[in-house]
């Protein structure tokens, strides 16, 4: 595709067809942006006056100043090949099953980059896997992902505090919410330059269309979303989206927008065709307070999910008709989360009662029910226990004096953690929620299928510090993770049944059918793990922490072999 030249953009927008729901935006100015080079400027822009929305764009000169090769983070640029660091791990097997050490003694397996400065956790791959984006403050750094050297260094007029790759990895978008501003970037071009500013409308919520050429934006208030065309410079208005926890959703193959509408205090679902953002089919549903809808992956049915006060399911065909609602019980609260099968073929429903529903896409009735008790008895399921144990110092009987207050204490560097598999039955450490507080830490609050749809992966926040991993084939429970501390995130290798799982310390853990491992990420002072986002093709593993990153490389003859076998399952 050709990018909007300087020409182009100087001319009048093309005003955007209007529909059902629809309505003609008043002209956006299309104006010059004074010209900067790539490496930016130190001095913060001043805020502008509130204004009319308007998208700004205009090419660099190709002589601008390219950006600089050292990386914005600790230590120096890595070479074209650079020299990982190693990380300690060891390998605990289920009975019966493989067992293998992977660490310096057994050549490695796992090799971590340098480190790398971040703020806001802001750091993704892009789909084709080719490059990592990431942002420190107000610069966006783009980096080759087999060499982490600096491609691109971008400098955006705040902090970003929402950065989002288009579906095919040509353009990054950079929100900034607090000045109502959006930012594009091109990879193939980098003189070329778009600005998008709400004016007095505000922003809260800005992404992608699926073509990578439309950017939908939700002002302040959910008062309406504006979609902006990259290519046509035209504008439109989508009226009354609902302030919900997920109100937009989109099919996967990118044909069909679902968005969910609040007007005359009823609740509403309108299905857009994302190639001319005509209405194809607008109904209502029957919920008190619409709290989330996400389409199968499929593309054929949409799940769409009542308000916490009560447990009610609604699935809707593309045409806009009622197939099934589902509700387990009532006056109670209800759901939590849910998440669709890889396969289309089962619905997961997590509610606050502690147990997770499947439902299958025949009936879309029940097919069974998974609880998370707090003991675990049956002889079939392996419990794995995380065990940290300080290795000797070798210096005798020292006696040391007692840390200063705020200094880290020494086993926190030196510890090491295990897994070990635990006789049953085994009681887990549970928490009691708050009673007298809103959002309680109780019931299923996170759960994810595998690429295989073989498991399902689950947290009860009653039991914070587990991970449930299910057998979908078998419909049982599989394996229990029992970590240290609780669990903040987990997520699936997308190209096998392979979880990552996170707790905030310095460790990060991976399971599959052949056993689990516990790896501490090497380096200089503590680098708690807050969050994990895998690479498309399941070989590296970005570790996010509050100011820094890193990769985790997993080589694929030695962790694959192990850790990526599923034949012998049982």
């Amino acid at each position: 595709m050709t990018l909007p030249t300087q020409a182009s953009l100087s001319s009048g927008p093309q005003e955007a067809t209007p529909d059902a729901n629809t309505r003609d935006a008043r002209a956006p100015r299309f104006s010059g942006l004074r010209r900067c080079s790539l490496l930016g400027d130190t001095r913060r822009p001043q805020r502008r006056g509130a204004g009319n929305p308007e998208l700004r764009s205009e090419p660099l000169s190709h002589n601008a100043a390219r950006p600089p090769t050292a990386p914005i983070g600790r230590g120096s640029l890595p070479a074209p090949h650079f020299r990982p660091r190693e990380g300690s791990c060891g390998l605990q097997s289920r009975p019966g099953g493989l067992l293998t050490r992977f660490g310096p003694a057994a050549g490695a397996a796992m090799n971590f980059s340098e480190v790398f400065k971040l703020s806001s956790l802001l750091c993704k791959f892009s789909p084709d896997g080719k490059y990592l984006a990431s942002c420190v403050q107000y610069r966006l750094v783009v980096r080759d992902v087999s060499t982490l050297q600096v491609l691109q260094l971008y400098t955006c007029l705040d902090q970003v505090q929402h950065m989002e790759w288009s579906a095919d990895s040509l353009f990054i978008l950079c929100a900034m919410y607090k000045r109502g501003l959006v930012q594009v970037w091109s990879l193939e071009q980098p003189e070329w330059h778009c600005k998008i500013d709400e004016g007095s409308a505000g922003l809260v919520a800005s992404c992608w269309s699926p073509d990578g050429r439309h950017i939908l934006n939700t002002t302040e208030f959910h008062l309406r979303i504006t979609v902006w065309s990259l290519c046509t410079k035209s504008v439109s208005y989508i009226k009354y989206p609902k302030a919900c926890q997920q109100g937009i959703t989109f099919t996967r193959d990118g044909r069909y927008m679902a968005l969910a509408e609040r007007r005359d205090c009823k609740d509403y679902v309108s299905i857009f065709v994302c190639s001319d953002w005509q209405l194809l089919r607008h109904f209502d549903t029957d919920t008190q307070d619409l709290a989330g809808m996400e389409w199968a992956p499929n593309g054929c049915v949409l799940a769409v999910w009542d308000t916490c006060l009560e447990y009610k399911m609604l699935l809707y065909s593309l045409d806009g008709r009622l197939l099934s609602v589902y509700s387990a019980y009532e006056w109670s609260l209800g759901i939590k989360s849910m998440a669709w099968s890889p396969s289309s073929q089962f619905l997961a429903v997590g509610s606050y009662d502690g147990k997770v529903r499947l439902l299958n896409h025949v009936t879309w009735k029940m097919t069974t029910e998974f609880g998370h008790p707090a003991a675990i008895s049956n002889p079939k399921t392996v419990v794995y226990k995380e065990v940290e144990k300080s290795p000797p110092l070798g210096l005798g009987h020292l006696s040391f004096p007692p840390p200063r207050a705020g200094a880290r204490p020494l086993a926190a560097t030196t510890a090491e953690s295990k897994y070990e598999v635990a006789s049953v039955p085994v009681s887990l450490q549970t928490m009691k929620p708050a009673a007298d507080r809103a959002n309680p830490r109780m019931g299923i609050g996170m759960l994810a299928f595998s690429p295989d749809s073989y498991f399902l992966a689950t947290r009860n926040d009653n039991v914070p510090n587990a991970v449930w991993v299910w057998d979908i084939q078998k419909l049982r429970l599989f394996v229990v993770l029992e970590q240290l501390t609780p669990v903040r995130s987990f997520q699936w290798d997308p190209q096998q049944p392979r979880l990552a799982i996170c707790t905030g310390g310095s460790k990060v853990y991976l399971w599959s059918p052949a056993g689990c491992v516990s790896v501490q990420v090497p380096g200089e002072g503590d680098f708690p793990v807050l969050s994990l986002c895998w690479h498309s093709s399941g070989d590296s593993l970005a570790l996010l922490s509050k100011d820094h990153f890193c990769l985790c490389f997993l080589e694929t003859e030695g962790i694959r072999a192990a850790l990526g076998q599923r034949d012998g399952h049982t």
